[in-house]
């Protein structure tokens, strides 16, 4: 009787062993699955994480290009701007506040042939400026050489065979040699020599002398100048 009892607890016994070892396995499992799971979960997060940033930096860069491309737009349309104000005051008009009169090749009594050049209407003493750079070659009384129907008159060499003709002035302000810039201070304005009224008597010539006129006024407008 002992023995049988000994027996049956010995299995009871084993078999709670097994049962412990069993729950013992699967809390382990458990455990193991749930740790399985939270890495996964963290490598997941962490991809994310990475997907997002790289998104971000890739933005940001296509941002940045966005906008070095916008003020490299923004510098070109500026030195285009520049270079054409440039362009435009490298000439200018020989007086302010004017009223065209006669006008280049018109017929007339009071020339020998044709108008060689552009009259601007203004009042007696009004500002001539030079209507670009150069240096003065003619200046003075007679036309300065082109005959007494200019009265007082000075002429601009600019180069490339240009020059420009003032006349009938009042005063004369600068000298034969005299290097002058686009709109400085040349004389003033008058009526002298063949002239039915105050104004600025404006030609430009391939040479000095007189003969070599042409349209001053298409010329101007080939250099952006609007008259």
């Amino acid at each position: 009787m002992s023995s049988r009892v000994t027996s049956r607890s010995s299995r009871t016994s084993l078999l709670r062993s097994r049962a412990a070892v069993l729950a013992a396995g699967l809390g382990m499992s458990v455990v193991l699955g749930a740790g399985v799971a939270a890495a996964a979960d963290a490598t997941s997060a962490s991809s994310a994480a990475s997907a997002v940033k790289a998104q971000a930096a890739a933005q940001a860069k296509a941002a940045a290009s966005a906008k070095k491309a916008a003020q490299t737009a923004a510098a070109k349309k500026a030195a285009a701007k520049a270079a054409a104000a440039r362009k435009a005051a490298s000439w200018m008009h020989p007086v302010k506040k004017y009223r065209l009169s006669a006008s280049f090749n018109q017929a007339g009594g009071m020339w020998q042939s044709t108008h060689s050049g552009q009259d601007f209407a203004v009042a007696s003493g009004t500002d001539v400026v030079a209507a670009h750079g150069g240096t003065v070659v003619k200046a003075g009384g007679n036309g300065a050489g082109d005959g007494p129907a200019y009265g007082n008159a000075i002429v601009i060499r600019h180069g490339n065979g240009t020059y420009s003709q003032y006349a009938h002035l009042s005063r004369i302000d600068v000298r034969i040699g005299q290097v002058v810039a686009t709109g400085q201070h040349i004389a003033r304005s008058g009526n002298t020599g063949n002239s039915s009224g105050p104004h600025l008597h404006f030609e430009i010539r391939t040479t000095a002398n007189y003969g070599s006129a042409v349209d001053p006024v298409a010329f101007l407008r080939t250099k952006g100048v609007t008259v």
